[in-house]
């Protein structure tokens, strides 16, 4: 006589709860690609429909095919509320917002159309890639990176506030010297050359045309290039300083040698690393 599985679902919500939340099952695994693929193919296909011009053929296809894609959403959306053990929850979770965000754009669109394209979010549900691959052993390293920037918070501002001021002296310089009659026609627009030259953007768009203004913007673009280096600099630094922090020996590693007083030894080591002599043992 077969023995029943004590953990096998036993209620509907049970088992639409281990499909729909669960990934370490076949068929989590199965409905979180298949939701994947549903929500690239549903992302593909808003950019396709943004691109002009198009037979009415496939923009009918491509109507049908979004709502399509939103009432699977809506139902997986309702799934979700339904067999999920603290609903509210989940509705207020992050994964919760966005499965929300996801849908509401196709509706929204009865009223302002342009809203059909917000549903692009959707994309970010794509996260859940993390959880289904098992990838959340990479956080560490994006902890390491954001420690990293948290603490080069302070010169990152400095930074900024002195790039910010060389722009507003770069902008007003030029508008001085070029003037409305070059395409200079106010100190905001001016700055915002030198946002672009600065950045080494370059649209074109605005170039002086006198002399000492050609001058000025070649500076202007000897400094962006020496102001590129200054951030990744400084982020180098703190992230090489992190990462040291971390692999440095804890306090109860710091172990001296009586003989020759060489330090940084294993909780477990019984010679020097260097002498090889005796360690005493930890009281």
């Amino acid at each position: 006589m077969a023995h029943e599985d004590p953990s096998a679902p036993h209620t509907r919500r049970e088992r639409v709860y281990n499909i729909i939340f669960g990934y370490d099952t076949p068929e989590g695994k199965a409905f979180d690609m298949a939701l994947i693929i549903m929500i690239l193919a549903s992302v593909t296909a808003v950019m396709l429909d943004s691109v002009e011009p198009q037979s009415l053929s496939v923009d009918r296809f491509l109507y049908r095919l979004e709502w399509f894609f939103t009432l699977a959403f809506t139902l997986e959306y309702g799934l979700r509320v339904y067999s999920s053990p603290k609903p509210q929850r989940y509705i207020f979770s992050f994964y919760g917002l966005i499965d929300l965000l996801s849908i509401l754009p196709t509706y929204i669109a009865f009223l302002y159309p342009p809203a059909n394209f917000l549903v692009v979010i959707r994309i970010l549900r794509v996260l859940r890639v993390f959880r289904i691959l098992k990838l959340f052993r990479y956080i560490g390293e994006a902890n390491l990176l954001f420690t990293a920037l948290v603490n080069a918070r302070r010169k990152i501002f400095v930074f900024m506030f002195a790039v910010i001021n060389l722009i507003v002296v770069f902008g007003t310089t030029m508008f001085i010297i070029e003037g409305p009659e070059n395409g200079f026609h106010n100190i905001p627009h001016s700055i915002y050359w030198a946002i672009v030259t600065i950045t080494t953007v370059g649209y074109g768009d605005i170039t002086p045309h006198t002399p000492l203004g050609q001058t000025i913007a070649a500076i202007a673009m000897i400094c962006g290039y020496a102001i590129i280096a200054v951030p990744t600099g400084i982020i180098g630094a703190e992230l090489m300083q992190e990462f040291q922090s971390r692999s440095a020996p804890s306090p109860k590693h710091q172990r001296n040698c009586p003989h020759c007083g060489a330090g940084d030894h294993q909780t477990d080591a019984t010679f020097c690393r260097l002498c090889g002599g005796v360690l005493e043992k930890d009281a």
